[in-house]
């Protein structure tokens, strides 16, 4: 199919009679008439001044004004084509959106997107992370990753990564202010809390050290540490301010990487955790993502053993 070219009046003219040295073939190609050809001719020519044309028995050669002339129209038009070329190869690479929060797309998604980009390079994904998730089905094309339990999201969903928890903290910090063999140690420690404006939809220092039958005294601690982001949990933490509660899978590679130890026996919430929502009307490529996402979570959780501190 010929390429549709954007309209540049007389100088796509111009050049095509230029390029061609006929009148017939530049009408052809620009799908004129021969008469419409030559009239917008004479009508640059007049606003010139200057003949650009000389007419010869078989079609028409550039004159030396001409010819001036059409070097610079030449690079004009050959590089306004170029661009809109690309302007229509970008808006027809697909595109995936996928919705989710901060610590997923930071800790988790992030640092493994690379990986997708190699097994499918003509996809170009969006991420967009926010704070306040709107958990209404996905548009169409997009999937989400949201937080939450199956009753939130419902038979559509995919439990992507089931929450699995551990107190965290760097080697040096339970060494100086533990040792952490028992959970009723952590309840005298320094802590980093993650705050939410609603009840704690996850396991929050409160409900980890319930689970125990510990209950913490509000000045058991050492001037604890809150945040309303998880990033800044695990920056905390790295920086070696308290015991943060680490979620498997946010934080694998760093406790890989030894950079932080686990302090305390791990709890699990197999119903809540991360969820995989797709779209309403999925498209090929936001299938694959998604297909990729749940393919990377599993292939984490059968490799995942968290190392200790102690």
């Amino acid at each position: 199919m010929a390429e549709r070219l954007v309209d540049l009046g007389w100088l796509r003219i111009f050049m095509e009679v230029g390029r061609s040295g006929s009148l017939s073939a530049a009408a052809s190609a620009l799908g004129l008439t021969q008469p419409a050809v030559s009239y917008q001719i004479r009508r640059i020519e007049e606003q010139m001044g200057v003949a650009l044309f000389r007419r010869q028995h078989r079609g028409v050669e550039l004159s030396p004004e001409g010819q001036r002339l059409f070097e610079i129209v030449e690079k004009a038009v050959g590089g306004v084509d170029g661009l809109v070329r690309s302007f229509r190869v970008e808006a027809e690479r697909p595109s995936v959106r996928l919705r989710t929060d901060y610590a997923f797309s930071a800790l988790w998604l992030i640092p493994r997107m690379h990986a997708f980009r190699i097994l499918h390079p003509e996809v170009d994904i969006q991420i967009v992370a926010t704070q306040r998730l709107d958990r209404g089905a996905p548009e169409s094309g997009d999937i989400a990753v949201f937080f939450g339990t199956r009753d939130e999201f419902g038979p559509a969903a995919t439990l992507l990564l089931p929450e699995k928890v551990v107190p965290i903290c760097t080697r040096g910090f339970a060494e100086r202010q533990g040792p952490f063999t028992d959970p009723a140690q952590l309840a005298r420690a320094t802590l980093v809390h993650l705050d939410s404006e609603t009840p704690s939809p996850w396991f929050d220092w409160e409900s980890y050290l319930s689970s125990f039958g510990i209950v913490r005294d509000t000045y058991a601690g050492q001037g604890d540490l809150r945040f309303n982001t998880y990033s800044l949990v695990v920056q905390a933490a790295l920086s070696e301010q308290g015991v943060a509660i680490g979620w498997m899978g946010l934080v694998d590679t760093l406790l890989a990487a030894r950079t932080l130890v686990t302090a305390g026996p791990m709890l699990e919430a197999p119903a809540r955790g991360y969820w995989l929502l797709p779209s309403a009307a999925p498209s090929p490529h936001a299938e694959r993502l998604a297909e990729w996402l749940l393919a990377e979570a599993a292939a984490e959780q059968s490799s995942s053993i968290p190392p200790s501190g102690r």
